[in-house]
């Protein structure tokens, strides 16, 4: 199992990820928009959010450090601009977890297969925290 960070922004995740990677000696990597990701008829990129960063990390240390802008609609405030993300690649095992942290919390999207991952998963847990929960090959 890998514990890692995700961090939210508002529009500023370019720079702020960019400043990152130059204090913590490191380079981004894996950097995607909103505009790159594939359109279905569930999902539909807003024009506002083409530019803004999907998804990109750095390596800080040990840790995979992952960064996006939070898209039109989801307002940033803290508590939901930083969230622990879980990837395992035991599929029952990120089940099992899912379901646990889920106990009492609120599910914003059930376990289900994505374009990044065959079983991901996000919910607040019951004290405010927003976990991402994922099945990932390594």
């Amino acid at each position: 199992m890998n514990f890692e960070l995700f961090m939210h922004f508002d529009g500023t995740c370019r720079q702020a990820v960019e400043f990152y990677a130059k204090v913590f000696k490191s380079e981004v990597k894996n950097q995607m928009t909103y505009g790159q990701t594939p359109s279905t008829e569930n999902y539909v990129v807003a024009d506002s959010d083409k530019d803004r960063i999907m998804y990109c990390d750095v390596q800080i240390g040990d840790m995979t450090v992952m960064f996006s802008d939070m898209p039109t609609g989801h307002n940033l405030h803290i508590g939901n601009n930083i969230s622990p993300t879980l990837s395992m690649n035991d599929k029952a095992e990120v089940s099992r977890i899912f379901n646990e942290l889920k106990e009492g919390g609120e599910v914003y999207m059930d376990l289900q297969k994505t374009f990044y991952s065959e079983l991901y998963g996000m919910v607040k847990d019951r004290y405010g925290i927003i976990w991402h929960v994922m099945h990932y090959d390594r």
